[in-house]
């Protein structure tokens, strides 16, 4: 397979890591038009979000130490030329099995962003990375916010397979432009040593993995207590309406990309420790203040969700500096950190989502939900501070 000379462009990684939540969350609006036109029930068709998730996590476990072995480019192309074609499986499929079935394939997707990660650590030093993915991590941001607002649109207008042509189109043009330029960024691995697949275990055995890991883990664990949890909160604790819901709830992605954007500006100039610790200590002071104020009686929906602001804002602060991290631990390997690291994240958000779902009240459950959201947070920071210390000493 012909390669390029050089690695991609920024745009291509963009839209690599963009095009991973797009491919989740666009069609979410449609699951009750799926549901009818396949004559099934909803709980059949939301499979397709959660079966997808599940898969998400196994295929990260594979695509990152097979990357390692044969290259990003392999693995991004069959992955992105394999999406497209379930896509076009589920436009023609006329029964939820078959549409099940090939959906599930579409979570070969999340091999942009975990891929997309691995490349930049390949081809920029550590605090480069830093600032890079802080950047890339802004269209992560953008791609939920926009997703299902195209998605409701296309249904409306054409029905919901417009979506899945959408997702069709998209991902053979996207697989044209990685085919174009995409170039190898692995690093050489010198004759008669171990492949990497035989080597990843090596990762697990490293304690600066496991802090920089699950750092990022928890950081991304108080999001998604924050999303199973809000709705509850907001409207039996405080009676927002839903259009008043869906903007509350947009706030914290915006905080996330305010936090990406600082940590594009500023990641190069600071150790990525520092960074990870800056994040940590702000989503907790803001959810901190949240609570006190909460528990003075302090009732206002305004104030409630701007403590949660700074949860995204501190998680775009701290994700690309746990991630570079964890991908620096043993750069030879660092399309198995990648993956193992987002699997990690998905699978805690499984569990994070669970235990909120069973914990927090139906009602007056604002003061657990932030409780938990700040539990989950200062865990990260401990992490962080955990991550520091190991640094010193290896730096030492």
């Amino acid at each position: 397979m012909t390669k390029p000379a050089t690695p991609p462009h920024l745009l291509t990684l963009i839209l690599l890591t963009g095009f991973s939540p797009l491919s989740l969350n666009m069609f979410m609006p449609s699951l009750a038009n799926i549901a009818n036109d396949l004559a099934t029930d909803y709980a059949m068709v939301s499979l397709a979000v959660s079966a997808s998730l599940a898969v998400t996590a196994v295929i990260q476990l594979v695509i990152g130490p097979l990357s390692d072995r044969i290259g990003r480019r392999p693995v991004l192309l069959v992955a992105v030329f394999i999406f497209a074609c379930a896509s076009a499986g589920c436009v023609l499929a006329q029964d939820i099995e078959t549409f099940l079935f090939f959906r599930v394939f579409q979570g070969g997707m999340t091999a942009g962003y975990t891929l997309s990660m691995a490349i930049v650590r390949d081809t920029r030093t550590e605090r480069e990375a830093v600032s890079l993915i802080g950047y890339i991590g802004m269209s992560m941001a953008i791609a939920p916010m926009l997703g299902p607002m195209l998605g409701g649109l296309l249904d409306t207008a054409f029905g919901w397979r417009a979506i899945f042509v959408f997702y069709t189109v998209s991902g053979f043009i996207l697989f044209a432009l990685c085919w174009i330029d995409l170039g190898e960024t692995r690093p050489d691995t010198s004759p008669g040593t171990d492949a990497p697949p035989l080597k990843a275990g090596a990762l697990l055995s490293e304690p600066l993995f496991w802090a920089f890991s699950l750092c990022g883990a928890f950081s991304v664990g108080a999001f998604y207590i924050f999303l199973t949890g809000a709705p509850l909160v907001a409207l039996s604790q405080f009676g927002v309406t839903t259009a008043e819901l869906g903007v509350y709830i947009g706030t914290i992605t915006v905080g996330f990309m305010v936090g990406g954007f600082l940590s594009g500006r500023y990641g190069a100039r600071y150790e990525l420790t520092t960074m990870m610790l800056a994040g940590r200590i702000v989503a907790c002071s803001g959810l901190a203040a949240g609570l006190v104020l909460l528990t003075l009686g302090v009732q206002s929906p305004a104030l409630f969700f701007a403590s949660t602001v700074f949860v995204g804002l501190g998680n775009g602060i701290t994700m690309p500096g746990s991630s570079t991290g964890a991908m620096s631990v043993r750069p030879d390997l660092s399309g198995s950190a990648a993956g193992i690291s987002g699997a990690l994240i998905v699978a805690g958000g499984a569990v994070l989502t669970a235990l909120t779902g069973v914990i927090v009240p139906e009602v007056d459950g604002g003061a657990t939900l932030l409780g938990l959201m700040l539990a989950s947070s200062g865990a990260g920071l401990c992490l962080a501070l955990w991550a520091a210390r190991l640094r010193r000493v290896q730096q030492a």
